[in-house]
Formats: structure tokens, C-alpha cells, sequence
């Protein structure tokens, strides 16, 4: 064959070089795009799914959804160290209405509600309102620690680093990978309501005023 009819090597080494980086570069890229999604999976802020299991929920327009007082399930019974390091339980509050809310220092959505359940929580306490957080995958203390100070949160936050506290609710009624999400607990310790997005001080009320309000 002619030299004419084909490349001289270095001009194919060369080529390859540059197909190479090419790759590379469209490798690196679907890489980062793969760890943005987990990121925005990580710290969503919508979404209806509770994972598998029945759970008898039914999901308002507005993203919330109850139980019916006969069809709510059993919650589980939290305990652990809260950030301060103090020992808590949630049977510490039977007979109450407790509000749980996971939240972690890193997630923008969590910042964002945070005022709400601040103003709330110190509203609602003189009816008979606990609050209880679960702070989840915050690997130190000490910047969930910050936030609460930043935001006045009033009430104990339950330090859960791993999401261990979060795989004992039963199957369906909460999706780990929801952050933050919110969950009302009636005075029977069943659990009538849910959310898995931020909420504003207005759905945050229309989520436990009617829990509140039942005999």
C-alpha cells in the first residue's frame, strides 16, 4: 500500500492520544453528574414514595399525607442521645402529640424550614405539642450543633450520624433518602401524618392542628 493511503504512526499516536482525553473527560463528566444526583437524592425536597408496605396514607394536592385514626400504624420507639448528649425516648411522651422531623446541618431544604418548626414548636407546646428532631448523617456534632443555635430550635434533636433511627419507623412510612421529612405521631402513638418535603409554617400547622384537635 502507498504511504498515501495511510496516516504515518506518529500522526496516529496523536490521534489516539486525543481520543483518549476525550474519554477521559466524557467519563469524569458522567461521573460527576452520577454524584449530583445522589447528592439531590440525599437532601430531596419532594415526593410522595415511602418506599414498599401499606401504610393507608392518602396524599393531599399540597404533598401531605394523613391516615384515617382506625388505619394509622404503630410508631417505633425512638431512643438514643440527643445532640447535647442527653438520653431520650419518645415514650418519654406518651399521651402527647409528638412531631418528628429529620433534618441535617448540609441540607439547604432543612435551613430553609428550620424558623417554622422553631415558632411552632414553642406555639403549640401549652397544647400538649412535643417536638423531637432526628438529626441524620451529620458525621460530627458539631455543625448540627451550630445550626440549632443559629435557628433557635428549642426542642432535643435525637443524634442519628448513620440513619439507623430512621430504618426502625415500619416499612413504607418513611424514606430514608427523603430529607427533610416530617412526621406527626398522635397521642396513641400511631402516626397520622407525613410529609417528605420542607414545610412552611402553614402546612407544618395544617399537619398537626387536626391531630391536636381529636378526642
Amino acid at each position: 500500500m502507498s504511504a498515501a493511503c495511510r496516516a504515518p504512526r506518529s500522526q496516529n499516536r496523536s490521534l489516539d492520544r486525543r481520543a483518549s482525553r476525550r474519554r477521559s473527560r466524557v467519563t469524569a463528566l458522567a461521573a460527576a453528574a452520577a454524584a449530583a444526583a445522589l447528592t439531590l437524592t440525599a437532601c430531596s425536597s419532594g415526593g410522595t414514595s415511602g418506599g414498599s408496605g401499606k401504610t393507608n396514607f392518602v396524599t393531599g394536592t399540597d404533598g401531605i399525607s394523613t391516615a384515617k385514626k382506625a388505619d394509622r400504624r404503630d410508631a417505633p420507639d425512638l431512643d438514643g442521645e440527643t445532640l447535647d448528649g442527653e438520653k431520650l425516648s419518645l415514650g418519654d411522651y406518651k399521651g402527647k402529640v409528638v412531631v418528628v422531623n429529620v433534618w441535617g446541618s448540609w441540607c439547604p431544604p432543612c435551613r430553609a424550614e428550620a424558623p417554622s418548626f422553631a415558632k411552632v414548636a414553642k406555639e403549640t407546646k401549652p397544647k400538649g405539642v412535643e417536638f423531637v428532631g432526628i438529626n441524620a448523617r451529620d458525621p460530627e456534632k458539631g455543625p448540627a450543633i451550630a445550626f440549632e443555635k443559629d435557628k433557635g430550635v428549642p426542642y432535643p434533636s435525637l443524634y442519628d450520624p448513620m440513619g439507623k433511627l430512621m430504618l426502625r419507623f415500619p416499612r413504607g412510612t418513611l424514606n430514608p433518602n427523603f430529607i427533610p421529612s416530617t412526621l406527626v405521631i398522635d397521642k396513641d402513638g400511631k402516626i397520622a401524618a407525613r410529609s417528605q418535603q420542607p414545610l412552611s409554617e402553614e402546612k407544618l400547622r395544617k399537619m398537626i392542628d387536626p391531630v391536636v384537635a381529636e378526642k
